[in-house]
C-alpha cells in the first residue's frame, strides 16, 4: 500500500478500505488503548496529521525533537516521548532561542511532547496525544552537555513555598521565569500556556508588559515544576478538533480566584451505599476510527533507517515555521545541529 493510500484509509470514513490494515490492531481491542500506543517505538509513515483533539486522539507522521541543540535539551529520554507535529517542534527550537536570549541559562530543558504515534500514554498525562502539547521545565539548561543518566535523575523545581498555600517561592521565582512563561504565549500559533494557579496569580499581579496575552496563561492543578505550551489545531485541518477558544480577557478574575477557594481542592463526597465504580480504561473505540490505522500503519521507513534502535534524527538544513510555512527558522542553528528531517508531505 502506497503512503497516500495509507493516508488516505487512515483520515476517510470509509472503513472498508482500511479492513485488512486494521485487522491486527481490532483484535486488540481489549487491550486499553494505552497500552496499545504506549509500546509503538517508531512513528507512523504518511503525512504528518494531528488527528482528534489533545486528550483523546494520535498523530500521524510525527518528527522527532532532537536529544540535544544549540539551545535545548531533551529530558527523560526513556520515556520515548519527544514526538510531535513539524510545527510544534519548529516552535520550540524557536522558543529555545528566544529563551537564552532572555537570560534564561543556556536555553530550555524539554519534557514530555508526545508519545510516536501519540494517543494514551502509559502514565501521566491525559493530553499530548496528538502532538502539538509540549513541557518545558522551569530549569533553565545548563552549560554543560548532560548525560543521559542524568537528565534520567535530575530532580525538578517546584516554583511554590510548600509552607503556604498555592504561593510562589519568592526565592526561587525571579522577573526572568515570567519572561519566559510570556515569550512562550507571545507566539501566534500558540493557544494556551498551563500553569499553576500560585503562579497565574503571582503573573498577574506583576507583569508590565502586554497584559493582553495574560488570557493565555491558565491555572491548573500541579504545573509548579514545568509549564505546558499548547499549539492551535492547523487552520484549515479538519482532523484536529479544536479547543474552546480561550475567554476574552487577562483571565486575572473571578475564574482565577475560584482556585483559591476550598471548592477545587474539596474531594468528592462518597455515598456509603454506592458499590465502587472501577475507572473505565479508554479504549481504542473511544479514539478517533482513523487512530486504529495509525496505530497499524507501517514504521515511517526514513526515520527508521536512520534510527536503527535509537530515536536520534538526521541533520536537515530547515525546519517548518510555526504558522506552517516552509522557509527556515530566523537564526536557525547550524546545519551539523541534529534537527527533524524534512518531510516531502510538509
Amino acid at each position: 500500500m502506497t503512503a497516500i493510500s495509507r493516508t488516505f484509509c487512515g483520515l476517510t470514513a470509509a472503513v472498508m478500505l482500511c479492513s485488512a490494515m486494521m485487522e491486527p490492531v481490532l483484535a486488540q481491542e481489549g487491550t486499553p488503548a494505552k497500552q496499545l500506543f504506549g509500546h509503538v517505538a517508531l512513528p507512523s509513515d504518511g503525512a504528518s496529521t494531528p488527528i482528534g483533539s489533545y486528550a483523546k486522539g494520535c498523530q500521524m507522521g510525527a518528527v522527532a525533537m532532537p536529544e540535544d541543540g544549540p539551545t535545548w535539551q531533551a529530558m527523560r529520554l526513556s520515556r520515548n516521548r519527544r514526538w510531535g507535529q513539524p510545527q510544534l517542534v519548529a516552535l520550540l527550537q524557536r522558543f529555545s532561542m528566544d529563551a537564552a536570549r532572555l537570560g534564561w541559562g543556556s536555553g530550555i530543558l524539554i519534557g514530555d511532547i508526545s508519545q510516536p504515534r501519540g494517543g494514551p500514554m502509559l502514565t501521566g498525562h491525559a493530553s499530548h496525544q496528538i502532538g502539538l502539547d509540549a513541557d518545558i521545565w522551569f530549569t533553565p539548561m545548563p552549560e554543560r552537555h548532560m548525560t543521559a543518566a542524568e537528565r534520567e535523575k535530575l530532580p525538578f523545581t517546584s516554583m511554590l513555598d510548600k509552607s503556604k498555600f498555592l504561593t510562589v517561592d519568592q526565592r526561587r521565582w525571579t522577573f526572568t521565569h515570567a519572561k519566559l512563561v510570556m515569550q512562550a504565549a507571545s507566539y501566534p500559533d500558540v493557544e494556551r500556556i498551563f500553569v499553576n494557579p500560585a503562579i497565574k496569580k503571582k503573573l498577574c499581579e506583576t507583569w508590565t508588559g502586554n497584559r493582553s496575552l495574560l488570557g493565555k496563561v491558565r491555572p491548573i492543578y500541579g504545573h509548579d515544576e514545568h509549564f505546558h505550551i499548547r499549539m492551535r489545531c492547523p487552520t484549515g485541518d479538519a482532523n484536529c478538533r479544536p479547543q474552546t477558544s480561550v475567554p476574552a480577557g487577562d483571565g486575572c478574575d473571578k475564574s482565577l480566584a475560584w482556585w483559591f477557594t476550598p471548592e477545587p481542592w474539596a474531594k468528592p463526597k462518597k455515598d456509603p451505599s454506592e458499590k465502587p465504580v472501577k475507572p473505565r480504561q479508554v479504549m481504542l473505540s473511544d479514539l478517533p476510527k482513523a487512530c486504529a490505522a495509525v496505530l497499524s500503519a507501517p514504521d515511517d521507513p526514513a526515520i527508521a533507517a536512520v534510527t536503527s534502535g535509537s530515536t536520534r534524527v538526521a541533520p536537515r538544513s530547515s525546519a517548518v515555521q510555526p504558522d506552517g510555512g516552509a522557509a527556515a527558522i530566523t537564526n536557525a542553528p547550524p546545519a551539523d545541529v541534529p534537527l527533524p528531517r524534512a518531510r516531502p508531505s510538509n
